[in-house]
């Protein structure tokens, strides 16, 4: 591992050194997109080179702010905020790995003047459970159009508590053509996440007294047990357009002739995910688990789960410099599943494996009217119209209006969503050493309405969400497959705000959330993360030099409640009502530094373990890691 990361380290410095050397007044770094849920246009994302809070370097947390952890960094996790929660049938198997991994959903794209290169690396102390991370993330443009670019994200941590190491390795190579007539985009990811199962700590009791390596845990020595789950990706979309330029995030340009500067897009998207989870265990009457059904000796349990998507569509727009822009399309998709699982046969060491291979074929869709720059609205539909999903539909929509307000621009948008769709394929078939399942799940219906007020100015955001949901399906306290065929409601508040007094700040987000039925799914009242700190640039005349440095407190709360618990072998968090947690506030003290473009992080993880007593779990029997020192650096070139 350490030969790995040094040359990998010497790889990504000579690139950086590269990047920097070639340094020409006035070129600049473009733009930074993503693709929307349909493939079907570009969305601006800024670069992730600021330097306030770098000390939350996790990529669990910048994509939901509150977690529910195992207690090592890298090992299946769930977000408190109920609308930030993976529901995707399709990613059932990395649904608790998901913001770690590199995906066509989450693909970015670049667009250059000159090379671009980021490294970041941290590091948890002491060396015997330290938790270290690296990216490299690299790209650069062959010419005005056509860009190549990689990320290479490492998580390596081996736990303070016995046997729950965890080694995720993800990386991406992307690229992108952005020509007048014709655009590609193409992405490849490989995700390998191995995750070592000691199904939680044996007696809390222990905690008090006991080093955290000489805690007991369930799953011991004897088992040896990991899940592995190895995932390939690929993402190809093609669109050349005609009558006009092809449209981009930020399209410029003089009006088009024609009526109404009408242009059209063929589109061909294409999107392939392979999955492989795997659960093994040298141990299995260890009596962690109430049931064998095909090895008393070992466990060795597989899944796949491979899918094909192809879309064709064709879509049109009015002149983009038109204070009046409609436009619209329509497409067919067509979508090729194999599932495959290994069945136990009752007979003694031996089991079956059974395939299953599933076709669907959806009509696709969107309109949208955009009036001015500050107002417009937009919608996007799927109806799944033979297959396996045949019945399934999706309704999506958006009204946005922007306001320029005195501190600068403020935006309103009120979204809504109509959803039917058919629960994952592994809640109806499991197979396994120690769980086997048959079930018919009826659609799930849900409906989403929101709206979001956001003011960067004043660094204030609020956001309101309410769902209806019909056929719930999770996980029961039997960690098995559960339906509930009522009605059930969520709401919540989320706000997000800074406030500043001369150099302190204080930084935080508040979630306060509620669900009609607590004993099908159960969610704090309030849970917040927020950060008090003072920030102060020094100036140094004589080499006009600029350092930055921020001093501060980040804390974690949420209000007690039952939350999920966790299974290893079906990787599954699932139902229970015997234990709330809650209540603990993690205290973390921090120091960032910036100096040009190299930022440092200093910071005690968990500062206040030990002493407010010792129920700092967020899922039972899987408390966090005691107070340890972390630290961390990150370089970015692109001059």
């Amino acid at each position: 591992m350490k030969r790995s990361l040094a040359i990998i380290l010497l790889f990504a410095f000579t690139l950086g050194v590269s990047a920097q050397d070639k340094q020409t007044p006035g070129k600049k770094i473009l733009k930074q997109w993503t693709l929307s849920s349909d493939f079907a246009e570009e969305v601006l994302l800024p670069f992730d080179t600021v330097f306030s809070l770098c000390h939350r370097y996790r990529m669990s947390d910048k994509y939901s702010p509150i977690n529910a952890t195992l207690g090592n960094y890298g090992l299946p996790f769930y977000q408190i905020d109920f609308f930030d929660r993976i529901a995707d049938p399709d990613k059932f198997l990395y649904a608790y790995y998901f913001p770690l991994m590199h995906h066509p959903d989450n693909a970015m794209f670049m667009n250059l003047q000159v090379p671009f290169t980021e490294m970041v690396w941290t590091n948890g102390t002491p060396r015997e459970t330290s938790e270290q991370t690296f990216r490299i993330k690299h790209s650069q443009n062959v010419n005005r159009y056509l860009n190549f670019g990689l990320v290479y994200d490492i998580i390596y941590s081996l736990g303070q508590y016995n046997f729950q190491r965890s080694e995720d390795k993800t990386f991406i190579l992307f690229s992108s053509y952005t020509g007048p007539k014709y655009k590609l985009y193409a992405a490849l990811g490989v995700n390998n996440l191995t995750a070592y199962e000691n199904g939680g700590i044996f007696d809390a009791g222990q905690l008090p007294d006991l080093e955290t390596r000489d805690v007991q845990v369930n799953l011991g020595d004897l088992n040896s047990a990991k899940s592995i789950l190895k995932n390939r990706n690929l993402l190809l979309v093609q669109r050349y357009t005609v009558g006009g330029t092809a449209q981009s995030a930020d399209s410029t340009g003089k009006k088009k002739t024609g009526f109404l500067g009408l242009s059209g897009t063929f589109s061909h998207i294409l999107t392939w995910d392979y999955n492989k989870r795997t659960y093994s265990d040298n141990y299995p009457e260890s009596g962690f688990y109430d049931s064998l059904y095909i090895n008393n000796e070992s466990t060795f349990d597989s899944l796949f789960y491979r899918s094909l998507k192809n879309t064709i569509r064709f879509d049109f727009t009015t002149d983009e410099s038109r204070k009046v822009r409609l436009g619209g399309g329509v497409g067919l998709k067509n979508e090729l599943r194999k599932y495959s699982l290994i069945i136990p046969t009752h007979d003694t060491n031996y089991a079956d494996t059974v395939k299953w291979n599933r076709t669907s074929n959806a009509l696709v869709g969107r309109l949208y009217n955009n009036i001015g720059e500050k107002f417009g609205w937009n919608a996007n539909g799927e109806l799944y119209l033979t297959g396996y999903r045949a019945g399934d539909f999706s309704l999506e929509g958006e009204i946005f209006k922007s306001f320029e307000w005195k501190k600068g621009m403020a935006s309103l948008k009120v979204n809504g969503s109509m959803i039917n769709q058919q629960p994952s394929f592994w809640y109806e078939q499991w197979g396994g050493n120690h769980f086997e399942w048959y079930n018919n799940m009826k659609k799930e219906f849900r409906i989403d309405l929101g709206t979001t007020f956001s003011y960067p100015a004043r660094k204030a955001e609020l956001k309101f969400n309410y769902a209806i949901i019909d056929n719930y399906t999770d996980f029961g306290t039997d960690a098995l497959p559960s339906q509930h065929e009522g009605g059930l409601s969520v709401a919540a508040l989320k706000v997000s705000k800074e406030v500043r007094a001369w150099k302190f700040h204080l930084a935080g987000d508040l979630l306060v959330q509620q669900s009609s039925n607590p004993e099908i799914l159960e969610l704090p009242l309030f849970a917040t993360r927020s950060t008090f700190y003072f920030e102060h640039l020094f100036k140094f005349k004589s080499t006009n030099g600029r350092l930055n440095v921020q001093m501060g407190a980040d804390a974690i709360y949420h209000t007690p409640y039952h939350p999920y618990s966790y299974m290893p072998a079906t990787g599954r968090f699932y139902r229970q009502d015997l234990v709330e947690e809650g209540n603990y506030p993690f205290l973390n003290v921090f120091i960032n530094i910036k100096l040009k473009r190299t930022r440092i992080f200093v910071m005690y993880d968990h500062l206040n373990s030990g002493w407010m007593g010792y129920n700092y779990n967020f899922v039972p029997s899987y408390p966090q890691n005691f107070r340890m020192l972390r630290y961390g650096i990150a370089w970015t070139f692109y001059n």
